[in-house]
């Protein structure tokens, strides 16, 4: 039976239900800054987004001011980006892709597809026009007129060669039934990372993979480990840092191989990587788990939050780490 591969996907049974296929805007609350968030990304140092449960979407000029913004839909979101000051995208539950093209003060949907009962989990843009959302079980979207249409990719080439040759058995003997296992039998796509004209990719049972055309062809790197990745970053000193379940790091000197691990001393889920000052970078997990690394990511030191909650994506503002989590926003005066 497949693992539910992150915080994110197994919360998704729990989220889900039949209010949030119907399409109702996002109940307004004062309390949504304190309610979980599972993204945030800083806008050209100019003002911040977070994502969350029910439809949550929170932007803030300071690190004071966090106002609720009004969304068409309830169901939970999961990842945002910018491409500049005034357009975004924000991914989540039921397929669903929402856009802003005035700096995150109103949104609009671009899909709802709840009958596909999957969450999308990343996504990202190249330019104003060329985007890609990706998210469980193999989703892949892709757009290139800024979101007006998105087509879905199904790339069979980041399976392993056993599922392949599953695969090709099955379109020689039924059709359908091969279109069917084709839609499930991909891992969870967790995150999409763009570096220059490189796009790496890491999910469900040890998937890193690199692509130079935008995701339209991949490229899939031998397996590190068996268990999930949920980010990946360039370090300041240029090396590839990956991270995943049950405290697992690796670093690669070389773009994608060979991936070394460095030993975290945690053994929980590490949802996301942020990189800070010049020599400081921060990996944020469960459990309250929040490792900082001086050394670009070789070695990690502990600063684990009392209460224990899940810290599931941050960005750096105005020198301080802000962090999305399971009971809201958090800041933390922790860059050097």
């Amino acid at each position: 039976m497949r693992i539910m591969s992150s915080l994110v996907f197994c919360l998704f049974l729990s989220f889900f239900s039949k209010a949030e296929q119907q399409v109702t805007p996002a109940i307004m609350s004062p309390l949504a800054v304190k309610s979980m968030l599972f993204d945030i990304t800083n806008v050209n140092e100019e003002f911040m987004i977070a994502v969350g449960e029910r439809g949550h979407i929170l932007r803030a000029n300071t690190l004071q001011d966090w106002q609720q913004v009004p969304v068409p839909n309830q169901s939970t979101l999961t990842a945002v980006t910018f491409v500049n000051s005034l357009l975004g995208w924000a991914v989540g539950h039921d397929g669903i892709i929402l856009h802003s093209s005035d700096g995150g003060l109103s949104w609009k949907t671009q899909q709802f597809l709840p009958h596909i009962q999957k969450p999308l989990l990343d996504v990202a843009f190249i330019n104003e026009k060329e985007g890609v959302a990706l998210g469980a079980y193999g989703l892949f979207f892709r757009t290139i007129d800024g979101g007006e249409t998105w087509q879905q990719e199904f790339h069979t080439s980041l399976l392993s060669q056993e599922d392949l040759d599953y695969l090709d058995e099955l379109k020689q003997e039924d059709e359908q039934v091969y279109l069917e296992e084709r839609s499930s039998i991909l891992p969870h796509f967790n995150r999409i990372f763009l570096d220059g004209r490189t796009t790496y990719l890491v999910g469900e049972v040890g998937l890193i993979a690199k692509s130079n055309d935008f995701g339209k062809n991949w490229q899939r790197f031998d397996e590190v480990y068996q268990g999930s990745f949920f980010d990946v970053a360039r370090t300041q000193q240029g090396n590839l840092l990956a991270v995943g379940l049950r405290g697992n790091s690796f670093r690669s000197l070389t773009n994608g191989t060979p991936w070394q691990k460095s030993e975290t001393s945690v053994t929980t889920l590490l949802n996301s990587i942020v990189l800070a000052s010049e020599k400081q970078l921060f990996v944020l997990g469960n459990s309250g788990v929040l490792l900082e690394s001086t050394d670009d990511g070789k070695t990690f030191s502990k600063l684990i939050q009392n209460d224990g909650k899940a810290l599931l994506a941050g960005a750096i503002f105005n020198q301080q780490l802000v962090i999305a989590s399971e009971v809201g926003i958090k800041v933390l005066q922790v860059v050097n």
